[in-house]
C-alpha cells in the first residue's frame, strides 16, 4: 500500500522529470523518445549506451542531460592509447609521507560521459566493467565507493566504422538500455541551424535539478508497485530470446531486472504507482535488443535484434490481472489499463 509521503514523492519526481525534459529538449530538438529514455535510465539507476553515426548529437545529448542537473561531472574520451588507471585511478607514492597515495580517476563523478567508447581497447573498456555494476573501483585491494547518484553515459559509433572495436557481451549487458538518435527531420534541423547557428545554446543552460534530488526520486521510483501477472510478463519476455531460432545469445537474467527498473521508473513518469504491460513493451526494444545476438544466419536474411524483439512481443502473451488499491492522484488516468 503506497503511503502518503511516497505519493508525495513521485508527484514530485513528475514535476522534476518534466523541468529536465524540457531542459534537455531546449537544446535536442526533434527527439522526445530519445530524452525520455535518457530520464527512465537515469531515474532507473542504469547506464545509457548511445550508438549512432558520427554528428547526429550523441555527445550532445550526453552532456545536456548532465548540465540539465547539478551533478559531477567528468568526460573521458576513449581513444586506443587510453590506459585502464586514466579511468579509474592509480595508487601513487610520496615520498614526504612514505607511503602510496590514491589518485582517483574520471570515472569518480555522478556522471560519467564516455565519448566513443567503442574506440579504445577492450582492455580499457573493461576498467568500467566494476563500476558501473557495483559501483565501486578496487585498486591494490583498496575498494573505493563511487558517489550517488552515478551514471555512466556512453557513445560510440558503428562497428563498420574504421578504427573501432566492438563491445564485447559483458560490457554492452552493463548498460540499461541503448538508443540510437538518428536523423533529425527537416523541420528539426532548420529549427538546430537556427538556435545553434550563432552559439550553443549548452553555454547558457542551467541545472534545474540538484543530485539530492535525483536521489530521492531514485528511491520513489522504487515504491512503484509491480504486478505478479507482470514480473512473470517480464522474465517471459526474455526467456523467449533464450529460445529464439533467430538468436545465438539470449538476453541474460540482468536484462530481466534491467527491463523491470526501467519500467517502473516509465511508469512513475508517466505520473502512475504501478506498471503496465505497455512499459514493459515500450522498452523491450531499447533494454534487450543490444544483448541479442542473431546466427549466422539470420544475419544473411538481413534480420536484426530490434526486429526479433518486435516479433516476440507479438508473440507472447499479455496478462491480465487486478488493478492495486487504489489510483495515485484518487481517479484514474483516462486510456489507462489499470492491473
Amino acid at each position: 500500500m503506497t503511503t502518503y509521503d511516497e505519493r508525495a514523492s513521485l508527484s514530485d519526481l513528475t514535476t522534476t522529470a518534466e523541468r529536465i525534459r524540457r531542459s534537455v529538449e531546449s537544446v535536442i530538438e526533434g527527439k522526445p523518445e530519445v530524452v525520455r529514455v535518457a530520464l527512465t535510465v537515469l531515474l532507473a539507476e542504469g547506464h545509457l549506451l548511445i550508438e549512432d553515426v558520427p554528428g547526429v548529437g550523441k555527445t550532445m545529448l550526453a552532456k545536456t542531460l548532465a548540465k540539465s542537473v547539478d551533478c559531477s561531472v567528468r568526460r573521458i574520451q576513449f581513444t586506443p592509447d587510453l590506459l585502464p588507471s586514466d579511468i579509474t585511478g592509480v595508487s601513487i607514492y610520496d615520498q614526504q609521507r612514505r607511503d602510496f597515495e590514491f589518485k582517483p580517476g574520471a570515472i569518480f563523478a555522478q556522471i560519467v560521459i564516455g565519448d566513443e567508447i567503442n574506440r579504445a581497447s577492450p582492455k580499457t573498456q573493461s576498467a568500467l566493467l566494476e563500476s558501473m555494476e557495483e559501483r565501486q573501483v578496487t585498486i591494490d585491494g583498496q575498494t573505493y565507493e563511487l558517489p550517488s547518484p552515478f551514471m555512466v553515459v556512453a557513445t560510440q559509433n558503428p562497428v563498420e566504422m574504421e578504427g573501432t572495436y566492438p563491445l564485447p557481451e559483458a560490457q554492452r549487458d552493463r548498460f540499461m538500455a541503448r538508443v540510437s538518435m538518428g536523423y533529425p527531420s527537416p523541420e528539426a534541423e532548420l529549427q538546430m541551424l537556427d538556435v545553434h547557428g550563432a552559439v550553443s545554446p549548452l553555454e547558457d543552460l542551467q541545472a534545474v535539478a540538484h543530485a539530492h534530488d535525483i536521489v530521492k526520486l531514485i528511491d520513489a521510483v522504487r515504491t512503484v508497485h509491480v504486478a505478479d501477472a507482470v514480473r512473470r510478463y517480464a522474465v517471459d519476455l526474455v526467456a523467449a530470446t533464450r529460445n529464439h531460432p533467430d538468436l545465438r545469445l539470449g538476453a541474460s537474467p540482468r536484462a530481466t531486472l534491467h527491463l523491470l527498473r526501467a519500467a517502473k521508473a516509465s511508469a512513475a513518469l508517466s505520473g502512475r504507482d504501478y506498471v503496465l504491460p505497455d512499459d514493459l513493451q515500450a522498452l523491450a526494444g531499447p533494454v534487450l535488443a543490444h544483448r541479442l545476438l542473431p546466427t549466422a544466419q539470420a544475419q544473411l536474411n538481413r534480420r536484426t535484434a530490434e526486429q526479433v524483439v518486435r516479433d516476440i512481443l507479438q508473440r507472447t502473451p499479455v496478462p491480465q490481472a487486478a488493478p492495486p488499491a487504489g489510483p495515485l492522484y484518487g481517479q484514474q488516468q483516462p486510456g489507462a489499463r489499470r492491473l
